[in-house]
């Protein structure tokens, strides 16, 4: 569940990117519009590249984000003992955008789930602090994380494996890369489990900007693609066998470009 606001501070963005969000343009739209929000010259952010296995990505967020202004620090954080280390709270705590770069989602969940740099994290951002996640940092900024499953058109029985997130918010289950790797089947397969939240399928370099009140800006070159289930009337995924097609029916289909608005808390979506 996403941390009580206890200060007088709006709640900060959440902002799930697509995965190869321009980084060698020579303006990245994406990143620039974080930095601004951040704080522009005045921005601190703090890069967590533990999902990723190289070891260049992290210091590569850093510098990019200084040549934008930003004040910029990365912190690996490789080790799950690791996040009770007292400094790494210490430099959370003076970010004002915290980025959480791609790489494998469960090492994400496996490694920062349940600590105290988690629960750090849900709650400098209900005091104000913007969250930004690329590729699997996208995935795992909801309650319901998606951790693996098929590609393809269809929603299939065992077609999605699912984790805990991070919590920072429990109205949407993400899913990235998402018309380049054909992952709809995966993300309504993870909506019959939980038709609470809408499905958020985001294309590469293409983010949703989500503000405190649950309006989300679409900003990039593709498309995110809302489904919204909150009219299903049947899914078949409780009696199916084992990966076969499972039938819904009566969910809500949106697909927005840059400049669309959707609204997480009255499900409509705007051209405004």
């Amino acid at each position: 569940m996403p941390a009580l606001n206890e200060s007088n501070n709006e709640r900060g963005y959440i902002i799930p990117i697509g995965g190869a969000e321009g980084k060698k343009a020579k303006r990245p739209s994406i990143l620039n519009r974080f930095v601004d929000l951040c704080g522009g010259s005045d921005a601190r952010i703090m890069v967590i590249p533990t999902a990723s296995l190289l070891n260049e990505t992290g210091p590569q967020y850093k510098a990019l984000f200084e040549e934008m202004g930003a004040d910029s620090m990365c912190v690996p954080i490789e080790e799950r003992d690791e996040c009770f280390n007292d400094e790494t709270l210490r430099i959370l705590d003076g970010a004002t955008g915290i980025f959480i770069t791609g790489g494998n989602q469960l090492r994400l969940s496996t490694i920062l789930g349940g600590t105290p740099v988690a629960r750090r994290i849900r709650n400098l951002n209900a005091r104000g602090v913007h969250v930004a996640g690329t590729s699997a940092g996208a995935a795992i900024v909801s309650e319901h994380m998606i951790a693996g499953g098929r590609s393809g058109s269809s929603p299939r029985e065992s077609g999605v494996e699912l984790a805990p997130g991070l919590g920072l918010t429990n109205r949407v289950i993400i899913d990235q890369h998402f018309n380049q790797r054909q992952r709809m089947g995966r993300l309504l397969a993870a909506l019959s489990f939980n038709p609470f939240a809408c499905g958020l399928g985001i294309d590469e370099n293409t983010a949703g900007f989500i503000a405190p009140d649950g309006r989300m800006e679409v900003v990039g070159r593709g498309t995110v693609t809302v489904v919204d289930p909150a009219d299903l009337r049947h899914s078949s995924m409780s009696y199916v066998r084992r990966a076969e097609a499972v039938t819904l029916i009566g969910l809500k289909l949106h697909v927005l470009a840059e400049g669309a608005h959707f609204n997480l808390e009255t499900r409509e979506a705007t051209l405004d």
